[in-house]
């Protein structure tokens, strides 16, 4: 009877979990999140980190489709040499993809390089891409059929294996989960697909925070985050790596520009939407923490001229999709020479 008794419990028991277990199967997966949760609300609610506030960053690319400059030199330079990439590559890219970030000047620039057919662009703001597609008609370009697309790039409407590139000129270090993200953008590629981005580095706007920090510092007794976090150098290949992509490739350059004064400078990051957009922000900036900020900076860093630097690091990511034709490493332990022996042939004296 006792035993009859427990197994009328274990069964109500599992009864009970099955029912409560059931609901979770249906909760559908709205995109590819690199941080797994093992509990329900984990898995109910996103459990990435969420550090930048994503809306005001579609009002801040809005804002800059009507402050943005024509043929901003920064911008060209770092177009210039992602695009330059595609000539060193004897493969033809019939479709592709150009996310965010300074998409019109990637538009601009292209020059047939690549031998894009079809081309999609793609950005948060509406305003921004209304811009692009205004500016497609003020200079035609009949050989690429271009397609415009307000999406986002956590959450890629993209089809997977459907195109042969995805470019991101100076977008992708505003999304929130960027493994995520890439991951995306690997799975939108066909087999043999390229991926190039340009991001910019933690080493961005250096003097403008040591700036801030002393001046807040000094009229607010403390600090707080006015430049938002950047990734580093060595994260990059990382990225490429933990995304799935082939064959990956990071380098990086500096760019030093001279602005005429501070205000110049910010002027400038609001024209191209790289202003602050952090969700623990303070969203109020004290006149006199600003005048500091302008005078510190002027005082540290001004050139004889009279101008003032801004130092922004650009990390170039390279990475293929992975495909049968692509040369792969050796197995480890497969090498027929070592390199005492290569020492002992050649000598160790040059």
């Amino acid at each position: 009877m006792r035993a009859a008794t427990l197994y009328q419990r274990s069964s109500l028991l599992l009864r009970r979990r099955k029912l409560s277990i059931e609901p979770y199967a249906l909760v559908p997966s709205g995109s590819f999140c690199t941080d797994n949760g093992d509990d329900f609300e984990s898995t109910n609610t996103s459990s990435r980190v969420t550090i930048f506030d994503r809306d005001l960053k579609r009002k801040q690319r809005d804002r800059a489709a009507w402050l943005m400059r024509p043929n901003d030199s920064f911008v060209d330079a770092v177009a210039e040499n992602i695009l330059d990439r595609l000539e060193d590559c004897k493969k033809t890219f019939p479709s592709a993809l150009c996310l965010g970030g300074s998409m019109e000047a990637i538009r601009r620039l292209l020059h047939g390089r690549g031998a894009i057919e079809k081309l999609i662009m793609m950005d948060t703001s509406y305003d921004m891409v209304k811009f692009c597609k205004d500016f497609q008609h003020d200079v035609p370009n009949e050989s690429i059929e271009t397609s415009f697309v307000v999406g986002d790039e956590e959450f890629l409407p993209i089809k997977e294996s459907s195109l042969d590139l995805v470019i991101s000129c100076l977008g992708l270090h505003w999304t929130n989960d960027l493994p995520g993200a890439m991951i995306q953008c690997k799975l939108a590629l066909k087999p043999d697909g390229l991926f190039l981005a340009a991001i910019l580095g933690g080493e961005t706007l250096k003097e403008l925070r040591i700036a801030c920090t002393l001046a807040q510092m000094e009229r607010e007794g403390g600090i707080s985050p006015r430049v938002s976090p950047l990734a580093q150098v060595r994260d990059a290949g990382n990225l490429l790596t933990r995304a799935g992509f082939s064959l990956p490739g990071v380098d990086v350059e500096e760019y030093v520009v001279k602005y005429k004064s501070s205000m110049e400078l910010i002027e400038h990051l609001r024209s191209m939407g790289e202003t602050n957009a952090l969700l623990q922000r303070n969203n109020i900036l004290k006149r006199e923490t600003a005048l500091a900020t302008a005078a510190i900076y002027d005082s540290m860093f001004a050139a004889e001229d009279g101008t003032i630097p801004a130092t922004f690091q650009v990390i170039y990511m390279t990475g293929w999709k992975e495909h049968h034709s692509q040369q792969k490493a050796k197995r480890r332990g497969s090498a027929t020479v070592s390199f005492q022996d290569i020492q002992k042939e050649f000598g160790s004296g040059s």
